[in-house]
């Protein structure tokens, strides 16, 4: 089976005016689906686990709200939280749900994100200030903003730019470690494959993408019957609600246990194929632009789906371009390994490679903590897109059997050689290349869901006041 370097990158876009933004950035939206489609990153040799901690002793800091694992949120953190949640909703026109509502939703952000943060901190991930540098610059650029006009406006909506750039780091660090955690992990087989192209064979996608509402009501890992039917009763008691002409987007913010449940539960325009079936199917009785399905269960929990929008996209034209078959080595810093001797160890490798003291196969097997390193570092042929932009960069300016210097991606660091290269038109190849990343992009929300429910379940949390 090829194995091919995906990896998606941190969408970090102020396109809708910096109220969303930061609205986006409170609540990690990360989460159920991007317009842009899913890619597959590399999959690690070994999952890392978010093991529990005890609480830390704790000092009275304005009064702690939760402990979790061995950091608090304190009930000035969470204040100012919901204060800027409830200025982002009155500035998208969204009437708020009752404060007590919003905190609800909050906390559980806001443990569900220090969770994933000290999960990538326990990897090694560091986000230093010139990379956060970069993405505040990019920030600024994709919105036609100088970073000083960006800092204005920022500013203007009430929040201090240091803790602006702060909510930036944290979340270019959440995206990595979702992308090493679930990204990586998420397995497609030659069967699904066969099955996608067969369906697509008999009832084609429409070239059309839709934007969908998502409530959904998430059940706990190992739930017993009393707490699923307990999650099933507040799902029906939303529907109901619903059903009586309530507002989609209040009621979200109310009910829906899903990361962009503070922002109306709008998902965003999303091509067809990249849609769960099991959505897709409750969708398609959807008979018109808002209205809404009835109850879904999925093994994360009970959904409810609204048609928001359909739009028309432009087919894809056939496309010819430059394969290259190429392997690499994969290494990332650690606790007891920083990323500046992660870069010496490859260097030294690269060394050993060029003086032909030893093999980039064999070096790959050794050392390389990607699963390809069993097939030596072997990626397989790959396109264009095929991998991260950063990677491709570095994967084009190289001639063949040349070996780079360490390029660092999301997933860590790499060595990367070219053994061969060619031009090649549309093929039936091609074809299960972009089925293999619609069927990825499909499982990803539940996989996404799946890892942030374990996250959240097995980690240490201690509410010490009524945030609960």
């Amino acid at each position: 089976m090829r194995h091919l370097l995906q990896m998606n990158q941190t969408k970090l876009s102020l396109k809708a005016g910096i109220s969303s933004t930061l609205l986006g950035l409170l609540l990690s939206n990360m989460a159920f689906a991007q317009s842009a489609s899913p890619v597959a990153p590399l999959q690690d040799a070994a999952p890392a686990k978010a093991a529990a901690k005890k609480p830390v002793k704790s000092a009275v800091i304005n009064g702690i709200a939760v402990v979790v694992g061995d950091e608090v949120i304190t009930n000035l953190e969470l204040n100012e939280r919901i204060n800027a949640i409830e200025r982002s909703l009155k500035g998208q026109g969204t009437t708020p749900p009752s404060r007590s509502d919003i905190q609800k939703q909050i906390v559980e952000r806001m443990i569900i994100d220090r969770l994933q943060i000290q999960l990538a901190r326990e990897q090694g991930m560091r986000i230093d200030d010139l990379m956060l540098d970069r993405a505040l610059q990019r920030m600024a650029e994709s919105n036609k903003m100088s970073l000083q006009e960006l800092r204005n406006q920022v500013e203007r909506e009430g929040t201090s730019f240091a803790q602006f750039r702060e909510d930036i780091r944290d979340d270019i660090m959440i995206q990595r470690v979702r992308e090493r955690e679930v990204d990586s992990k998420i397995q497609v087989s030659e069967l699904e494959i066969d099955n996608f192209l067969a369906a697509e064979a008999i009832a084609p996608s429409k070239n059309q993408e839709i934007n969908l509402g998502h409530i959904m009501v998430r059940i706990p890992e190992n739930a017993s019957a009393e707490v699923i039917a307990q999650k099933n009763a507040r799902a029906q008691e939303a529907y109901k609600r619903l059903r009586i002409g309530e507002d989609f987007a209040k009621l979200a913010a109310t009910y829906s246990d899903s990361v962009e449940a503070l922002k109306g539960g709008e998902v965003g325009y999303r091509e067809q194929d990249k849609i769960p079936p099991l959505f897709m199917e409750a969708v398609n009785k959807i008979s018109f632009v808002g209205g809404f399905s009835e109850i879904v269960r999925s093994p994360n929990g009970f959904h409810i789906l609204k048609l928001l929008g359909k739009r028309d996209v432009a087919p894809v034209a056939a496309t010819s371009g430059q394969q290259s078959n190429v392997r690499h080595i994969l290494m990332r810093p650690t606790q007891m390994m920083t990323a500046a001797q992660v870069k010496s160890a490859l260097l030294e490798l690269k060394q050993k490679i060029v003086s032909k003291t030893a093999t980039f196969e064999e070096l790959a097997k050794a050392n390389s903590i990607d699963t390809s390193a069993a097939k030596g570092g072997d990626l397989g042929w790959v396109y264009p897109g095929d991998t991260s932009p950063d990677f491709e960069t570095a994967m084009n300016k190289l001639q063949i059997n040349e070996v780079s210097d360490p390029v660092e991606t999301q997933l860590g660091f790499h060595l990367i050689q070219v053994t061969e290269r060619k031009m090649t038109e549309d093929s039936a190849e091609k074809k299960r290349s972009e089925a293999r990343q619609s069927v990825r992009a499909r499982k990803s929300d539940e996989a996404l869901q799946s890892w942030l429910r374990q996250l959240r379940d097995r980690g240490y949390v201690e509410f010490r006041t009524e945030a609960k």
